[in-house]
């Protein structure tokens, strides 16, 4: 196949994909704002969770999502599974209920258990999806928040963000690797990997010229390692400090 047939193949899994999952928001826009209006109990909110799972996220309600799924210690709502495997368990409250990393630590421990590595915690109306990921060498773990989306949003653009969100999410997606390169680009905007960038070659270079630009200046030996200097030692340096004294920790 031609590069041209390459990529509109592509773009026709993707659009189609998304075309399916923004009808599937409207779709279930209405039953949401009545679950929500009433309260509705955990049962009835699942019953929504498991009609979009299938219709707008495209997962096999008889093949690959399980209820109640259990281990040897714990149990929980769904789990969705790929290939025999599991992929996520999910997590799920009623749709009042504010969500809390909290909420997810039966799920963390399967997910841990059984070498799964994301977790999904939704009430219907916010769908929250949580990359297990292993520190060092100690084996040990933490829970990262790689997507956060409230379907009943109704500020402008909200609708498109909540499709561009979920898409990641949707078997299809899934499959073409779409999610785990999301969970690389969060991983890459994080302060340490972003300061590994600034003080990267193309970047000093870039800022030097433009600082000789605003003053004027020729240049000077040593100019390009005294930008690397300034943005390591002052401007990174202070903005790392300043990330640790006011961020939260991750989600233990």
């Amino acid at each position: 196949m031609s590069r041209t047939g390459e990529f509109s193949t592509v773009l026709n899994w993707e659009a189609s994909t998304r075309n399916r999952l923004a009808a599937a928001i409207d779709r279930f826009s209405g039953p949401l704002a009545d679950l929500v209006e009433r309260d509705a109990n955990e049962g009835d909110t699942r019953m929504l969770v498991t009609d979009f799972l299938s219709y707008g996220l495209n997962f096999s309600k008889y093949e690959e999502m399980t209820t109640e799924y259990r281990n040897s210690g714990d149990s929980i709502d769904y789990a969705l599974k790929l290939d025999g495997a599991l992929f996520a368990p999910i997590e799920v409250k009623r749709c009042g209920q504010d969500l809390d990393a909290r909420n997810i630590q039966q799920a963390r421990r399967v997910a841990a258990e059984e070498g799964a590595e994301w977790i999904i915690l939704t009430n219907g109306r916010v769908w929250q999806v949580y990359h297990l990921r292993t520190n060092g060498d100690d084996g040990s773990t933490s829970t990262v928040r790689i997507l956060d989306v409230d379907l009943m949003d109704d500020s402008e653009g909200a609708h498109e963000r909540s499709v561009d969100a979920l898409f990641h999410i949707t078997h299809e997606a899934i499959e073409h690797g779409r999610l785990e390169e999301l969970r690389k680009w969060r991983e890459a905007v994080e302060p340490a990997p972003l300061a590994e960038v600034l003080v990267s070659e193309p970047v000093v270079a870039a800022i030097r010229s433009r600082l000789r630009e605003r003053t004027g200046h020729a240049g000077h030996i040593g100019d390009l390692d005294e930008v690397r200097r300034a943005l390591a030692e002052d401007v990174i340096a202070r903005a790392l400090a300043a990330v640790e004294l006011d961020e939260p920790d991750e989600d233990a």
